[in-house]
């Protein structure tokens, strides 16, 4: 990559972030802790956090907050977590129908604890979502449920209106990056996916050590797969613990990735140092997919 290594480096300004908070703000902060939700927002130390709690929309995570898989990029708790709580999915709805959300992107730890890998308490969820929410279209970020295609189609017959999986990474970092993932597993579950008839979605972190040409590598493949959307971001260290930032990339850069992935056939590519998986989730998918959005409705 272009980018220049970051030993030594403070972050430039295209990455430095206003916290201001607003009315909003405190609703959606409110709400999360009197209901005892979890947010990816909170878990995962997202640096969007102030902005879209400050525009009332917020990632559900389900499944607690604790996962079984411990990958060096995330922020979010790894050990044994406890048993799922059967209340969640309503909770979740009744949170949406209290924020009046026509859009709602929801998320969940890893499972590999669980028989199913949470599959039935993610179909639990979206209906429970769609009973009080009709009007709302729901967007799911799901784990590899270590390819169970019964866990799978748990969660199609849900029928959620938008399904991704994140490769996270190039597939040459996957061993250092996530260990306990697998590249080709991943790129199965969109596969598949969208062989169900859904608009598929995948998201991918830069400033690992990856180079362009691993990056079109994976473009290649999620449209192969018939990937619809990408999103690209930079990574950040969560903690001292986790791996380094190898790279800041350039805001020019990633206008250059977006180009190059819709030349190789993505329907969409996000990309910006700040863009994560459900950022700005309901305009990329209405502008970009609306004709998948009504077939898959």
């Amino acid at each position: 990559m272009a980018s220049e290594s970051v030993r030594n480096r403070h972050k430039p300004e295209w990455l430095k972030i206003r916290l201001n908070t607003n009315a909003n703000y405190s609703a959606i902060r409110n709400l999360v802790q009197h209901g005892a939700l979890h947010t990816v927002c909170e878990d995962a130390r997202c640096p969007n956090q102030n902005e879209c709690w400050g525009r009332r929309t917020a990632t559900f995570m389900i499944l607690g907050n604790t996962c079984t898989r411990n990958c060096r990029f995330c922020a979010v708790a790894t050990g044994k977590p406890q048993l799922p709580d059967r209340s969640e999915p309503q909770k979740v709805a009744e949170a949406i129908r209290i924020m009046g959300l026509k859009y709602a992107v929801v998320t969940s730890v890893t499972r590999d604890d669980l028989p199913d890998g949470g599959a039935e308490h993610w179909a639990a969820t979206i209906r429970a979502i769609r009973e009080i929410n009709p009007e709302c279209q729901i967007e799911v970020l799901i784990p590899d449920f270590r390819s169970n295609l019964e866990a799978l189609q748990m969660v199609w017959t849900a029928r959620p209106n938008v399904v991704g999986h994140n490769l996270e990474t190039v597939k040459e970092l996957y061993q250092r990056v996530r260990p306990q993932a697998n590249y080709q597993r991943s790129l199965q579950v969109l596969k598949r996916t969208k062989e169900a008839g859904f608009i598929t979605k995948t998201g991918i972190m830069v400033g690992l050590g990856e180079t362009r040409q691993q990056i079109t590598g994976l473009m290649r493949d999620a449209a192969a797969v018939g990937c619809d959307i990408l999103t690209i971001g930079q990574y950040l260290q969560p903690t001292p613990g986790h791996l380094p930032v190898e790279q800041f990339v350039s805001p020019e850069e990633y206008a250059e990735y977006q180009q190059l992935g819709l030349q190789i056939g993505l329907r969409a590519v996000y990309a910006g140092p700040l863009v994560r998986s459900s950022y700005h989730a309901e305009e990329i998918t209405r502008l970009n997919c609306k004709n998948n959005s009504d077939a898959a409705s």
